[in-house]
């Protein structure tokens, strides 16, 4: 964790999603980049965010020239909050969410397609011996 500070604007409190959401500015002239996991420990402390795991971070871009990066934060009351109203994508980056289960798109098209090419009792035995 180098030297950086973090700068938010545009501070929302959003009562009826359950966070605080607000755009955030870093300045990091030593580094290339910043981790989020570093940046969410630190707004955790600024805002006194008792699970830095309800800090969601996304978006960001690095000005041209280095030094500077801007995105987007969210803060969330609590964990079931933000499992109800984030993104599935987003909440598979913080490996919160867990994948589906059972077999894929092509595997499903498949069995699809073996059953049309037969007739009666063997469409059950077509789907049952594949999966």
């Amino acid at each position: 964790m180098g030297d950086f500070t973090i700068r938010t604007r545009k501070f929302k409190q959003n009562p009826l999603l359950g966070r605080k959401q607000f755009v955030c500015d870093v300045v990091h002239p030593s580094l290339a980049n910043v981790a989020k996991k570093d940046l969410a420990t630190k707004l955790a402390s600024m805002y006194k965010v008792h699970d830095p795991q309800c800090i969601q971070l996304f978006g960001f871009k690095t000005q041209f020239g280095g030094g500077r990066s801007t995105g987007f934060g969210l803060i969330y009351d609590n964990l079931e909050k933000m499992k109800k109203f984030e993104p599935h994508y987003r909440l598979k980056r913080a490996g919160m969410a867990t994948d589906k289960a059972g077999p894929g798109r092509r595997a499903k098209k498949d069995i699809k397609n073996r059953r049309k090419k037969v007739r009666g009792k063997e469409k059950a035995k077509v789907a049952g011996s594949k999966k």
